[in-house]
């Protein structure tokens, strides 16, 4: 397809014209990209920026092996889980090798949402309980269930979902586990019967929060005790973007009873899953045989399966883990100089910087636009720059984020 001689006027009022107004752009100034490569993207006059937010292409934007894997196996074969296929069962058998041997069953969605509304499924027919427990800014998708068990989009919450601070600070990191049992007790109090605690395990729409490292493991132990599942929403989190392992999760020390993964997993092509305890989803397999005709399929298969090889053979974790801190470090060091950035927190290529304010999180991502770096905000009062970079930055491209960040804080100082 040839690049986009409209100007951006044009296709603003163009999409105003035809698509609907629940659309939002990024940046006070939208980017008109044309395309992509590794870390970098290309608006139409040629103008590259860092891109220092997605986390959809986890092994970089149009990875030429990636490419390949789907280019091929389209031109071969296309179709859906109610054949025997190889690609599957590799992707299933490849996913489990990541995981605690108590977690046996894979069922293979398009997008993370889905994979998040059937865990929501599964966990009231395993206890049959209707109550759910989600941090207090949380995102977890767009269907009508799991919306209204994120927070973060100002719907009202669904039906018997109770929600508890996240744990901002280290304080509160510690209270995690007894704000979890004191919401048990507020639900047995009501007459609800617990199903789940379901928590993005970066808590990254929270404010990216994430040590200290174990916190979790209390909170954890308090639902499982009342009857309820663990749900570890990896969407964000996952595919090795802490450098510590494949799986938010595995920095606690805890084995969910359900993972739920979804947008790295295709590397920008439509892929999801769903990886749980047996235990958990036999009740469930028992009155439903739940197919999904895109999840799952050959293709989509083919390109997982070489973004899983790219992480090995490139060593994505180790390199996550190592530019992560290197970042982390200029971050922190940046805030000794500068008043407006509060605090650094994160985990390997997950890096949340709290600034003073909402206006000055949104005059820095602006600017940041501006030089040349793509980042976004997060957190309750939209106060936390969010840098969420693919798993290839490397420190050359950490470089240049601090140097840009720290003009732009020069500037707004």
């Amino acid at each position: 397809m040839p690049e986009s001689s409209a100007s951006s006027s044009d296709l603003l009022a163009r999409r105003a014209s035809v698509l609907a107004p629940t659309y939002r752009l990024f940046y006070e100034e939208p980017v008109h990209v044309v395309r992509a490569a590794g870390v970098w993207m290309y608006d139409a006059q040629g103008r590259r920026y860092l891109d220092a937010y997605n986390n959809v292409p986890v092994v970089g934007h149009c990875h030429p092996y990636v490419v390949e894997a789907l280019t091929k196996q389209a031109a071969i074969l296309n179709t859906h889980t109610r054949y025997l296929t190889d690609g599957p069962l590799e992707l299933a058998e490849r996913l489990l090798a990541t995981v605690s041997p108590e977690l046996t069953n894979v069922t293979f969605t398009c997008t993370g949402s889905e994979a998040n509304d059937l865990a929501i499924r599964i966990s009231k027919a395993a206890t049959g309980g209707t109550g759910f427990i989600v941090t207090d800014f949380a995102y977890h998708g767009t269907t009508e269930t799991i919306a209204g068990m994120s927070p973060a989009t100002g719907i009202p919450l669904g039906p018997d979902v109770f929600t508890i601070a996240a744990p901002v600070g280290t304080a509160d990191a510690a209270r995690f586990g007894a704000l979890v049992r004191e919401c048990l007790d507020e639900m047995r109090a009501r007459g609800v019967k617990p199903a789940g605690l379901l928590v993005d395990t970066l808590f990254s729409s929270d404010g990216v929060l994430t040590n200290p490292a174990g916190f979790l493991a209390p909170a954890v132990e308090a639902i499982q005790a009342a009857g309820g599942l663990f749900i570890a929403d990896e969407v964000q989190p996952g595919f090795g973007r802490t450098g510590q392992g494949m799986w938010g999760f595995q920095r606690h020390g805890v084995v969910p009873d359900l993972i739920t993964m979804g947008k790295p997993m295709g590397n920008g092509h439509p892929v999801a899953a769903l990886v749980a305890r047996r235990e958990a989803i036999q009740e469930f397999a028992s009155r439903v045989r739940y197919f999904n005709t895109f999840g799952g399929n050959t293709v989509a298969c083919a390109v997982a399966l070489a973004v899983l090889d790219v992480i090995e053979e490139e060593g994505l974790l180790a390199n996550a883990y190592v530019v992560g801190a290197y970042l982390k470090a200029g971050l922190e060091k940046l805030q000794e100089r500068y008043a407006a950035i509060k605090e650094v927190r994160g985990a390997g290529l997950f890096i949340g910087a709290q600034m003073d304010s909402r206006e000055t999180t949104g005059r820095v991502v602006n600017g940041m636009r501006r030089e040349g770096v793509l980042i976004g905000s997060a957190g309750r009062n939209v106060d936390t720059l969010k840098i969420r970079p693919p798993l290839t930055f490397s420190r050359n491209d950490a470089d240049f984020l601090l140097a840009a960040l720290e003009r732009v804080l020069r500037q707004s100082a």
